[in-house]
């Protein structure tokens, strides 16, 4: 069964690279966005990743704003994307993975490489008139994966570019769970694990539910980026549970 769920993911790979490169090029970006976003929801299908959205927002419906949550794996980007269709900030070196860094770049994601200022710096910017033209800007604070449980520190930088859009912050809670209600383990993709070897975990495993909670939005004028991390932090380490 594993096996069969395997092929069945490749296939649906290859009906996103194609869809990347014979329609995208010719149809607007709400279609585009309306594309992602089912064939996000098709992967996680196909991976047997039900997707539960909560809401503790207080029915707060954004007209835009920076997205954050917390990190755990990479079905993440496909949970948010389930939900709205976003341009990620990922790292640099995932536009070199194989497929999956190209596919990222036709869905929109912003590439940073850490170290190089000018090119930072270059980036940050286009953040912020993307944010002030109202596009979905998502990005995880904690800059890389940890394991469900807790909650890595949330690196501040990227909060100025909400600050200095005048746009909210949306934080987002994000875990995974078993048929029980406990945190699932075959989600968590830490340390050395290869995405290959996630995959494997995922497939074999039972059906996982990602429980995505939207947080109440946090106003960014007048704020500090590190202040408006923090909070942000807070907000989601109390939905999750963690104690910080």
């Amino acid at each position: 069964m594993p096996k069969l769920r395997f092929i069945r993911v490749l296939l649906h790979v290859f009906v996103g690279v194609l869809t990347c490169a014979l329609i995208f090029p010719f149809v607007a970006a709400v279609k585009r966005e309306a594309l992602v976003k089912r064939w996000s929801l098709q992967l996680l299908t196909l991976c047997e990743v039900k997707v539960r959205l909560l809401d503790q927002s207080g029915g707060q419906i954004p007209d835009h704003a920076l997205i954050i949550a917390n990190h755990v794996s990479w079905l993440d980007i496909f949970v948010i994307n389930s939900w709205q269709a976003c341009h990620f900030v990922a790292k640099a070196d995932i536009r070199a993975w194989p497929i999956a860094g190209w596919l990222s770049a036709q869905a929109g994601t912003i590439f940073l490489a850490r170290g190089k200022q000018r090119e930072v710096r270059r980036i940050y910017e286009g953040l912020v008139h993307q944010l002030r033209d109202n596009k979905r800007i998502a990005f995880f604070p904690e800059g890389t994966t940890g394991a469900q449980g807790g909650i890595l520190p949330f690196h501040a930088n990227l909060f100025e570019a909400a600050i200095e859009a005048e746009v909210p912050v949306l934080p987002f809670a994000l875990r995974y769970v078993d048929a029980q209600g406990q945190l699932h383990p075959a989600a968590d993709f830490i340390g050395e694990m290869t995405f290959a070897e996630s995959m494997k975990l995922i497939l074999q495993s039972d059906v996982m539910t990602a429980e995505l909670i939207q947080l109440p939005m946090i106003p960014t004028e007048g704020a500090h980026r590190r202040e408006v991390a923090q909070v942000s932090r807070e907000l989601v380490a109390k939905a999750l549970g963690v104690s910080l």
